[in-house]
């Protein structure tokens, strides 16, 4: 059986139903991916023999609880293996059009879907010349708005906090960009919303009112299903970008104007994997992010460090983005309180 999704603007087939992704009944056009995860096929067991050399490394994070990284070339570039300490491990084609994937020893589909749908499309989305943002972002009458930051910023939990005002939420931790006649798009992404038992606490009183995105990790999830939020599925124009600053208990939640040059600097380094780029790849992503610093407002966020807080900061950035975006921004219902 053969599922079809829709994801950061690809048409995804797949051997496998994969969690997180709502199903289509088919893709409109030919599928740009081809995702095999029920068995080995032929062109893998090929890949795997061929000559492997290391191309970069990923130690473990404590911080965000990743395993180490290994990221091979296989027969001098015709394919890529990506390998997790924990056991888990992929490998795709050059031109990123095919892309296989196996869980480790005591893992499950779910496991290997949350990195299918985090790390592994990202760098898919870079072989295939997308440039990303480590970013989620709300649609707010048709307009985009991101929240980017690094690990931890807080940028997913604002996002959630948003979801539950009723605010459609168009990805999350990953905003592929695409530039066009009219300007910057982010792409739709997958309908859930991945958060810390801390994060869940805050919004929801108790750490464990979300399901585990896993039965082997303590991260859970917010379902954009339409039950308690909802998922933007199409593709919007983006409006905004707010850059997540370290938090701060003095004069916070606050909204700062900040250079364009220290606004270019700061994307550049919250482009997703830009540690894969080479030479001329920075060149073309530096063009791209000058010619989007030249046409989408940016400001820094400085969240408050007491999590009452996060209200007050929802309240500043739906202010702050109608303005930015020269027009009145409708409250959501389930904000008037």
């Amino acid at each position: 059986m053969t599922f079809h999704y829709r994801i950061y603007g690809l048409c995804l087939s797949s051997d496998s139903a994969i969690p997180g992704l709502h199903p289509l009944p088919a893709c409109n056009s030919t599928p740009d991916l081809h995702g095999q995860f029920a068995s080995e096929p032929e062109w893998v067991r090929h890949a795997l023999t061929l000559p492997r050399s290391v191309l970069h490394t990923l130690p473990a994070c404590a911080e965000t609880r990743d395993p180490a990284f290994v990221l091979s070339s296989l027969g001098d570039g015709q394919f890529f293996q990506l390998d997790y300490s924990d056991g888990a491990r992929f490998v795709t084609d050059a031109a990123a059009t095919r892309v296989w994937g196996a869980p480790g020893p005591a893992q499950t589909l779910e496991d290997l879907a949350t990195y299918f749908l985090g790390p592994i499309l990202g760098y898919l989305l870079r072989r295939r010349g997308t440039t990303a943002l480590h970013a989620s972002a709300v649609c707010l009458d048709g307009k985009a708005i991101a929240f980017a930051g690094g690990a931890g910023s807080g940028k997913s939990t604002t996002a959630a906090a948003f979801a539950l005002r009723g605010s459609p939420i168009l990805c999350e931790d990953i905003a592929a960009l695409e530039e066009e006649p009219d300007g910057f798009h982010l792409h739709a992404g997958h309908s859930r919303i991945c958060l810390w038992p801390e994060s869940v606490r805050i919004l929801f009183g108790q750490s464990e009112a979300l399901p585990l995105l896993t039965p082997t990790w303590d991260k859970r999830f917010l379902a954009l299903d339409g039950a308690l939020a909802v998922q933007e599925t199409r593709d919007c124009p983006l409006g905004a970008i707010y850059l997540f600053a370290a938090r701060a208990s003095a004069n916070a939640p606050r909204i700062e104007e900040v250079s364009s040059r220290d606004v270019l600097v700061e994307l550049v380094q919250n482009t997703y994997m830009n540690w894969l780029l080479e030479r001329r790849q920075r060149a073309d992503e530096f063009a791209l992010l000058s010619r989007l610093v030249s046409q989408v407002p940016v400001r820094r966020v400085v969240p408050h460090r007491n999590p009452a807080k996060l209200g007050a900061l929802g309240d500043l950035l739906l202010a702050d983005a109608a303005r930015s975006l020269s027009g009145r921004i409708a409250l959501p219902a389930a904000a008037a309180r």
